[in-house]
């Protein structure tokens, strides 16, 4: 057997001829054999799969090769010298906390790209309100170091987004700010650069109960009055707020303007609105009163013959032709066309 073992395909006896790659190879499966965790993932693609390719050829090495091919790699290993993470983001991680509160804003500011290399320059681009509520999460000392630091102009719209009390309180403390030292300055700045840049990305731009309302806005009459009474038993206060949140067909009279009823019977197709007002139920009647009342007298007898003629439509038929005319009254507003009013409070 031993005498057929050099003509076996993938069998090698001899560390003559084997190419680095393969030689790389049989160094990655000798280190996994013995536990050893690689970063192969961290290697591009391509030579992630050629490695696959050569060890899937390998069946078998003597000792005497494996030894002459570990005494290689040893030997360029000693004379690799360093090795280095790469990139902006490998150094950050590597230095860690060597770094100095500047040096780590600015290099954080690189690594999200806007580069700017003055952590007042970060701050005074914030929105006024989003610089209140940072500044007042700080204290008035520090809120008034950084406020006297900034433009007058920003300066002044961010004083004016936060409470009475919290800006008189920030404003005196501005009269004690004249004996910092320039270093604590400094380290201030890059403190709150680096908070806002560490600063988590919101998933959704829009808050929760809007979401939740627009949701309910298209979901059927009995699912959102269950979603809404589960909600109120584990959170009375986010239950009332997608409440508010939340527009529906019996809501149109409170919140869309006469006059802006024109704009939606232009928008919903006739037949939309016959088959929603034809199915109303009690609850729903205002609001088709209210559509009937602010159209021209012709077209409100006009609908008013053709829901007689319509007849009463299925439960499903009427709340999807009530979805798709709240849903184009949100579409008007969102294109500026028409303004909803703020909703109300309701029991």
């Amino acid at each position: 057997m031993t005498s057929l073992t050099p003509s076996l395909p993938g069998h090698i006896r001899s560390a003559v001829g084997l190419t680095r790659r393969r030689k790389a190879a049989i160094i990655v499966r000798l280190l996994l054999n013995e536990g050893v965790t690689l970063p192969l993932g961290d290697l591009p693609a391509e030579l992630q799969t050629s490695l696959a390719d050569e060890i899937a050829a390998l069946r078998y090495i003597d000792a005497p090769t494996l030894e002459s091919v570990v005494e290689e790699f040893l030997a360029e290993l000693e004379l690799a010298g360093l090795a280095f993470p790469g990139g902006i983001d490998g150094a950050i991680e590597l230095l860690g906390e060597h770094l100095s509160p500047e040096a780590a804003a600015a290099l954080q500011a690189q690594l999200a790209g806007d580069r700017p290399t003055d952590p007042w320059v970060l701050l005074s681009e914030q929105d006024p309100k989003k610089l209140a509520e940072l500044l007042m999460s700080e204290s008035p000392e520090v809120a008034a170091i950084v406020l006297a630091k900034l433009p007058s102009q920003i300066a002044a719209a961010a004083l004016g987004q936060m409470p009475g009390p919290e800006a008189r309180r920030i404003a005196f403390a501005i009269s004690r700010t004249s004996g910092v030292p320039p270093a604590a300055i400094a380290r201030i700045g890059a403190a709150l650069a680096r908070r806002l840049l560490d600063a988590p990305v919101r998933a959704f731009e829009m808050p929760t109960e809007k979401r939740m309302g627009a949701i309910l806005d298209a979901a059927p009459a009995a699912t959102r009055d269950d979603v809404l009474q589960g909600l109120a038993e584990t959170d009375a206060d986010l239950a009332e707020r997608v409440r508010r949140a939340v527009f529906t067909f019996a809501d149109i009279p409170a919140r869309l303007a006469p006059l802006d009823v024109q704009a939606l019977t232009r928008t919903v197709d006739q037949p939309v609105l016959i088959t929603a007002m034809a199915g109303a139920d009690e609850k729903n009647a205002p609001t088709v009163e209210f559509i009937l009342s602010n159209m021209s007298q012709r077209m409100s007898a006009q609908l008013r013959e053709e829901i007689a003629e319509r007849g009463p439509p299925s439960t499903e038929e009427t709340e999807a032709a009530m979805s798709e005319i709240t849903a184009a009254l949100r579409g008007l507003e969102a294109a500026g066309e028409i303004r909803l009013k703020a909703a109300t409070g309701q029991g």
